[in-house]
């Protein structure tokens, strides 16, 4: 399989700026100096300063992890390889560590981010009582190897929604590491109002749900709107 092959492309998709993004005040703070770093990456280099250049992202299951690394990317001016990791592991695991390989050297190559998506596939703990632990182990200890070589001026990011089956040794090559929970319902709601304030007020009325992720939220409203839309445009044909 070419590495072309592997990588996501999402040119045509529309990335959020980072403010647009629903985030915890902790989360948005250690983006922020993560951002401020790569701006001042060459002083903090003449100090001999490290630069956090790896990112994990876990928790709950639709609430920003993909949009947060693709707003990342835009905001540091750099393409961004998504690679989603369950599309890549296979039976043939020694061919996965050789494309995995391949795509750290493609993106240090070129100084982007590298966004490891479902990490959970190649992160469990090398002890995993798998028939194909052995190879699973000699995986892992290769990404290990290559994080720990990745220069400061490719930022790597990871994210899972099962951050407890990661292997440790995995985890503290990771600077950063921040939490996504799922949003209460006061977050919803602003959300929510983020979401309908871009339509006509015509179109604003849905019934909205709680206890739910914002991606959930999100095609909840948009549902909704595009009734209300079929609705408006279907009683003008019937007068």
């Amino acid at each position: 399989m070419a590495i072309y092959d592997l990588i996501v492309n999402n040119r045509n998709e529309t990335t959020l700026e980072l403010s647009a993004i629903q985030l915890s005040e902790d989360n948005k703070n250690n983006i922020n100096q993560l951002l401020k770093e790569f701006k001042h990456i060459q002083i903090l280099n003449k100090y001999n300063l490290p630069v956090n250049n790896k990112l994990f992202l876990y928790g709950h299951t639709g609430c920003g992890k993909t949009t947060t690394a693709k707003a990342i990317a835009s905001a540091l001016n750099k393409k961004i390889f998504i690679i989603n990791l369950g599309q890549i592991v296979s039976s043939r695991l020694g061919e996965t560590a050789k494309n995995i390989a391949a795509i750290f050297k493609k993106a240090i190559n070129e100084k982007a981010v590298l966004f490891l998506d479902e990490f959970d596939y190649i992160g469990k703990a090398r002890d995993f009582d798998t028939k194909d632990s052995g190879e699973m182990k000699r995986l892992v200890n290769t990404i290990i190897q290559l994080i720990d070589h990745l220069p400061t001026d490719t930022l790597l990011i990871a994210a899972t929604n099962h951050a407890s089956i990661i292997d440790t040794a995995l985890l503290r090559r990771f600077q950063l590491k921040l939490k996504f929970d799922a949003p209460s319902n006061d977050e919803l709601d602003l959300y929510y109002d983020t979401l309908v304030k871009q339509f006509p007020e015509a179109f604003r009325n849905i019934n909205r749900r709680y206890s739910i992720s914002y991606a959930e939220a999100k095609d909840i409203a948009f549902n909704a709107i595009k009734n209300n839309v079929i609705e408006l445009e279907e009683a003008k044909e019937k007068k």
